[in-house]
């Protein structure tokens, strides 16, 4: 099991953002997020929206304290890793959470002291200038083998048909 938590959501400033970043983790393999920071139901509403038409088994919940979801998901025996740019590199970390249950964090404002410090693993993608949707698509990716490129969504209401050159969607 793998569920990401978003730090710091920012209503005004972070709408698309944590969008994007929910988006990301359900269409590459998360099986769910958690968002702290303010409380925002219409972006809840959107992502529930989404995995209700294009399928899965997705969750995504608000909840204030993003301290009590990393000691609840360590008490669960999870490994909690930090996406961060001053982390280990990705590629010399991945190996060693393989086939774990992750509570994958990717950060908002900026992140306190404290989540690098419960963090088992802080990981950078890269250190260069990028984006948490970059570094959260690029981490599940590597952490999947590329498997989630072949993700079955259950119960779908839409797929899209692959095509070379033209629009084909399948509706349910």
């Amino acid at each position: 099991m793998l569920v990401v938590l978003r730090l710091g959501h920012r209503i005004r400033r972070d709408k698309r953002i944590t969008t994007h970043v929910a988006l990301a983790s359900r269409a590459l393999g998360a099986d769910g997020i958690f968002i702290s920071g303010e409380k925002d139901a219409h972006l809840l509403e959107g992502v529930k929206d989404v995995t209700g038409r294009w399928g899965g088994d997705f969750f995504s919940e608000y909840r204030r304290d993003w301290k009590n979801i990393i000691k609840e998901y360590k008490e669960k025996n999870f490994m909690i890793v930090h996406l961060t740019f001053y982390g280990m590199p990705v590629q010399h970390t991945i190996g060693k959470l393989k086939g774990e249950n992750l509570l994958v964090i990717v950060g908002g404002e900026k992140v306190p002291r404290e989540v690098y410090y419960s963090a088992d693993y802080n990981i950078s993608v890269t250190n260069q200038p990028h984006s948490e949707i970059s570094a959260l698509a690029i981490f599940l990716h590597c952490y999947s083998d590329g498997r989630e490129l072949e993700k079955n969504f259950e119960n779908a209401k839409i797929r899209i048909i692959p095509r070379e050159r033209e629009k084909m969607v399948q509706k349910y």
